[in-house]
């Protein structure tokens, strides 16, 4: 059951790595500090989940588990992150941006190498829809949660300006958009014949393939459009209780494209 470990942790590091992306949407200097340290203490939890699963399954089941360079990738990451984390309770300008920089670099490159190592097959174009599905999927992840956590920050700053949420609101249509072309081009690839034996994974898994699209992406994009209409009032606690909603259907697409990817080797 390693694949399926590896599967549901990666959902966590791509909430750990797209959260750490999702912090740079918003104006550090127009937000109080506090925002930004609970928001990084939250993704760094799901880089623990994520990454430090991938670090204990490497070191409690071996290299086949988890290859020893995703392994230091993951740890790489999770110290950066951490130092970063820290830097927020000082002023140190550019430790800070290079501590930043650094984690969300190693990050990403985790992000990729964990795509490949989890896809099946050789096939270099089957790699890099992997490699586009994770980072898309991070992004998505990231955007909507830190949505949800920048509404929450409206009942602690009632005088805070509108703008920032709707960064943030912006920076997570486009994230679910991107999301939704790359599964299409995922889906449009098995339906052209990616399999190598002339077999698609939507011979078996039509139906789950279907309900990740649905329950994700297309969910979210309708709840996107309720929350512009709120924002334009605007009325942020319902905005945020709206990206509560949209947290969940992002999350439950994600599992749902990681149990696709268990059954059949495919990203989605």
């Amino acid at each position: 059951m390693t694949l399926f470990a590896r599967c549901f942790l990666l959902v966590f590091c791509q909430l750990g790595v797209g959260g750490l992306l999702a912090l740079a949407v918003p104006p550090f200097h127009d937000i109080a500090r506090g925002y930004f340290k609970s928001s990084g203490g939250v993704f760094l939890f799901s880089a623990w989940v994520g990454g430090g699963g991938a670090i204990y399954l490497r070191v409690s089941r071996g290299a086949e588990a988890v290859g020893t360079g995703e392994m230091l990738l993951w740890a790489t990451f999770l110290v950066l992150f951490g130092g970063y984390l820290a830097t927020l309770w000082g002023e140190a300008v550019r430790a800070r941006a290079r501590l930043y920089a650094a984690s969300l670099g190693v990050g990403l490159i985790a992000l990729c190498v964990s795509a490949v190592g989890i896809t099946a097959g050789d096939s270099a174009l089957l790699d890099g829809l992997a490699i586009l599905d994770v980072l898309a999927g991070a992004a998505a992840l990231g955007s909507v949660t830190s949505g949800m956590l920048i509404g929450h920050w409206y009942l602690i700053d009632p005088g805070m300006e509108i703008e920032p949420f709707r960064r943030c609101f912006r920076f997570f249509v486009g994230s679910i958009l991107l999301e939704l072309v790359v599964l299409l081009g995922v889906l449009a690839y098995a339906v052209a014949g990616g399999g190598a034996s002339g077999e698609t994974p939507l011979d078996s898994y039509g139906a789950l393939a279907g309900m990740r699209l649905l329950l994700g992406p297309v969910a979210a994009l309708g709840i996107a459009a309720l929350t512009a209409r709120v924002l334009a009032i605007p009325q942020t606690m319902a905005a945020t209780g709206l990206f509560y909603i949209a947290t969940l259907a992002v999350l439950v697409g994600s599992f749902l494209g990681r149990y696709f990817t268990f059954r059949t080797g495919w990203p989605l």
